[in-house]
């Protein structure tokens, strides 16, 4: 299991008959959940992104077990860390009614991700940036999430220059 889904209280979880087997996604979507994994990870233990990422990457380098880490996963989690201030402002605007705070973990880590990409991946297309996160958020988050991350990301579109 993953920090992001090994210490989701149970309440975020998603029920078990909408769980995904992560072996079957595509490789840009297991590179974004690995994102999400590390940005999750860094808030809760309170370190930098960038510090949770060379920790991961160091221990898949000493034990040949672990995963290592997805190229794909380290632009998003560099990016996300770079841009944080302007994506978090971005998304507390397009949230109505939330703040970041509020906001579950996974969901805000979900939309960050999203967010760089859309802002800063110009070979993804915005319908992919959106089906995407809403695709990590019916595995990984609870009911309501889906919906909410999609309006999230559907109003920053609509505000793409």
């Amino acid at each position: 299991m993953t920090a992001a889904t090994s210490a989701v209280p149970d309440q975020e979880r998603p029920p078990a008959d909408r769980k995904t087997s992560f072996s079957s996604f595509p490789a840009r979507r297991k590179a974004r959940k690995r994102a999400v994994d590390v940005l999750y990870e860094a808030e809760q233990r309170d370190l930098p992104f960038t510090r949770v990422l060379d920790d991961r990457r160091d221990l898949a380098e000493r034990d040949k077990e672990m995963p290592t880490i997805p190229e794909y996963t380290t632009v998003l989690v560099e990016g996300v860390s770079m841009y944080r201030k302007e994506i978090d402002f971005e998304i507390a605007g397009a949230a109505h009614g939330w703040t970041l705070a509020r906001m579950p973990v996974v969901d805000r880590n979900i939309l960050r991700v999203a967010v760089y990409e859309l802002r800063h991946q110009v070979d993804v297309d915005i319908p992919v940036v959106i089906s995407e996160a809403v695709k990590l958020a019916e595995t990984l988050c609870s009911d309501d999430s889906p919906s909410f991350i999609n309006g999230v990301l559907n109003s920053l579109a609509g505000h793409q220059e």
